[in-house]
């Protein structure tokens, strides 16, 4: 894995050895000979690819369940991943800055009419005025 790709590669591994600490049922899935950090950050971007092509934004907890579900798994198929790009930690801030200001439709002019029933109690009345 290249440069870029280092701290992605550090961030699985570290939650990895945290999780085996933790969940002792875990910890033998993780110290399978089989199994390896480069071919499970190969599997996490394989899978990343299937859902999206080539620009996918997935969650932590989206990513940490794939790298558990490759060493809990034995018949997984891995392929080697190339041409791809990882971000982490910043990705969140700067999908949120980026985002394309959308066009809000519209609004119809509220077709009801009459007096609104307000309830002192704090709850709304679903059907009224149907």
């Amino acid at each position: 894995m290249g440069k870029e790709n280092q701290s992605f590669k550090q961030v699985i591994q570290s939650y990895l050895e945290q999780r085996a600490k933790r969940d002792s049922l875990f910890a033998t899935s993780f110290a399978k000979q089989n199994k390896n950090i480069d071919e499970c950050c190969n599997y996490i971007i394989g899978e990343a690819k299937k859902r999206g092509g080539n620009a996918v934004f997935m969650s932590d907890d989206e990513v940490f369940g794939l790298a558990v579900h490759y060493y809990d798994e034995d018949n997984l198929k891995v392929s080697k991943q190339t041409n791809y790009k990882v971000s982490t930690g910043n990705a969140k801030k700067e999908a949120a800055t980026e985002q394309p200001e959308t066009k809000k439709p519209a609004s119809a002019p509220n077709k009801r009419k009459g007096k609104k029933t307000e309830i002192q109690s704090g709850q709304f009345l679903l059907f009224d005025e149907l």
